[in-house]
């Protein structure tokens, strides 16, 4: 979820917004060796080229986009088209598009001048190179509109419409991303990557929280280390998972299409996150109040099985388990087994039979 922090300019605080930055920067493998230029890179990353861009996605599209968006997550969490309440529709289908204009906006104001012309600038990590801002002047930007976004899900009707959040934007996205040409989507998706994890993802939050630790202090060198392994992480995690559960399935297909890889990738990183801020706060309230609710949410609307929660949670836990020495282990172990607890319990109320975990002990 998504609150708003004030973010001060220690050592520490910047080490880690760095490591933050990083998760945005732009990925050009998508784009095929055959059809790669830097000069129609250069051109689309120019304030012509970005005006261009904003000019396929005016207001109509954008608008279409976001009610197919809302269509497409209604219907995924198991909707009655009949049952629609079209006034909420409407009203979250208007924010969801401010959104997207208030992205716009930033993207047509950050043009490049110049694109440096050697492959080695282009692997740059330095998000001003792809004439991105600056992420915590990105996240400023965004912050207002998007908790006003946020709000319009906790006011709904319906008890599960703030796990629909994420779900939206990733519709969104990829209705948007569909409209551009290769490089257009190298150089906008960044922008989409941030704002649905920006909601989802407490990463700014942990930043904030570093704060209260020196930069050579365990804790911070630890969560240091671990957000640098935060993908291959998830990677491991959702490979084991598709191996153990090869016939799992919920609404929105099986573990191995596409769609479920990314959302499975982006969730197991919501899951480390949310346990780095729990770390670094000293406190369990983080994933009860957050976490935990959305995960309900989420199983029961898209019909998980708990058996891929339990299976998630114990992967999660021994993945982690495996990257810590004695000392690290000890800093978290109150944590994984809050978090395994607390998802026990979760499950007893669901009402859900009992099984065997395994324990981080």
């Amino acid at each position: 979820m998504l609150k708003a922090v004030e973010t001060f300019k220690t050592s520490s605080v910047q080490r880690l917004i760095g490591l933050w930055a990083k998760r945005y920067t732009p990925d050009l493998s998508s784009v095929s060796l055959e059809s790669f230029s830097y000069e129609a890179l250069r051109e689309a990353a120019s304030p012509e080229g970005r005006a261009l861009t904003s000019a396929k996605l005016k207001d109509n599209v954008l608008n279409i986009n976001c009610q197919m968006a809302w269509i497409q997550t209604k219907i995924l969490y198991g909707y009655i088209p009949n049952i629609i309440d079209l006034n909420e529709a409407r009203r979250i289908t208007l924010f969801a598009f401010r959104v997207y204009k208030k992205i716009l906006e930033i993207y047509e104001k950050y043009s490049l001048n110049h694109i440096p012309p050697t492959a080695e600038a282009f692997e740059s990590n330095d998000l001003c190179v792809w004439g991105i801002p600056a992420i915590e002047e990105l996240a400023y930007a965004l912050e207002p509109i998007l908790l006003v976004f946020q709000e319009q899900h906790i006011v709904s009707k319906d008890w599960r419409a703030l796990g629909f959040m994420t779900t939206q934007l990733n519709f969104s996205n990829k209705l948007i991303l569909k409209k551009l040409t290769a490089f257009e989507q190298v150089l906008l998706a960044p922008y989409l990557k941030f704002v649905e994890e920006q909601v989802a993802i407490p990463w700014q939050r942990i930043c904030a929280a570093a704060a209260n630790y020196e930069i050579d202090s365990p804790e911070l060198k630890f969560i240091e280390q671990m957000i640098q392994a935060a993908p291959e992480i998830a990677e491991n995690i959702y490979r084991q998972l598709v191996e153990l559960l090869p016939n799992h399935r919920s609404r929105r297909g099986e573990l191995s299409d596409p769609d479920v890889t990314y959302s499975c990738l982006r969730d197991l990183n919501m899951f480390q996150a949310y346990l780095w801020l729990c770390l670094l706060e000293k406190s369990m309230t983080p994933m009860e109040e957050e976490l935990l609710p959305l995960c309900a949410m989420v199983v029961q609307g898209v019909s998980i099985k708990w058996e891929m929660t339990e299976k998630w949670s114990q992967l999660f836990v021994d993945e982690i388990i495996s990257r810590v020495n004695a000392e690290q282990k000890a800093l978290l172990l109150p944590y994984l087994q809050g978090m395994q607890e607390m998802f026990w319990r979760e499950r007893s109320r669901l009402g859900y039979k009992e099984q065997v975990v395994d324990s981080v002990v």
